[in-house]
């Protein structure tokens, strides 16, 4: 359902009166807590309802069941990545310098928003049961690689890159490289006997990533 053009809230005599858009939004911050805590199969739709201060038909009438309301929230996520990446109008960067921003940005997003790094291992759990049904996550992929493409081609024009560069390879290397770090970083931490959350550890992380990424472009 087309959500409303107008996000109104209003509290009268204790209760909160909610355009659609507000209630979708609120229902979805809500979901997203749920199953980044509890996961698909634990997350309840009664404490999503509560959390977001509405009833189970509302979220029904809009997310038609629970395995609805997760792709919408896995799609949500996904798009805010998107969101996020394009202000860094890598486009019109030198190759080098694009490469360091989208690097960092990548590794700061996972960093900042631990909530992506719970859900997606969730989906891998489930196998990609839910993801595999998106038509939209697909295409944010597909933008991310056609951004490494542009910036490594302009890169290897200029003789800074090489020119038998696979994009998704290096995409999917800044993704591990952040990944791991976070969703391993209770063992990792143990193994290597430092605080991997600190500020000094993440901000030496991320410059490794970087050093990492351009030294397999040369």
């Amino acid at each position: 359902m087309k959500p409303s053009n107008e996000v109104f809230q209003l509290t009268v005599n204790g209760r909160t009166i909610r355009s659609a858009e507000a209630t979708q939004a609120a229902i979805l911050d809500a979901a997203t807590e749920e199953f980044s805590a509890n996961g698909f199969s634990g997350a309840r739709v009664d404490s999503i309802a509560e959390r977001a201060k509405t009833n189970k038909r509302m979220l029904y009438h809009y997310f038609t069941d629970k395995a609805g309301l997760y792709l919408a929230v896995l799609e949500r996520m996904f798009a805010e990545v998107l969101v996020a990446e394009k202000s860094l109008n890598i486009k019109s960067k030198e190759p080098e310098d694009g490469i360091r921003q989208l690097t960092l940005f990548i590794w700061t997003y996972v960093l900042e928003h631990p909530h992506f790094v719970r859900l997606v291992s969730t989906e891998n759990k489930l196998k990609a049961e839910h993801l595999k049904k998106s038509e939209k996550i697909p295409l944010i992929h597909t933008h991310f690689v056609e951004e490494l493409t542009d910036v490594l081609r302009r890169g290897s024009e200029k003789g800074v890159f090489r020119q038998d560069i696979n994009p998704s390879m290096i995409h999917l290397t800044i993704l591990a490289m952040s990944f791991y770090y976070i969703s391993n970083k209770h063992t990792v931490a143990v193994s290597f006997g430092h605080d991997t959350s600190s500020v000094e550890a993440t901000t030496a992380w991320g410059k490794h990533i970087v050093a990492t990424i351009l030294a397999s472009l040369k």
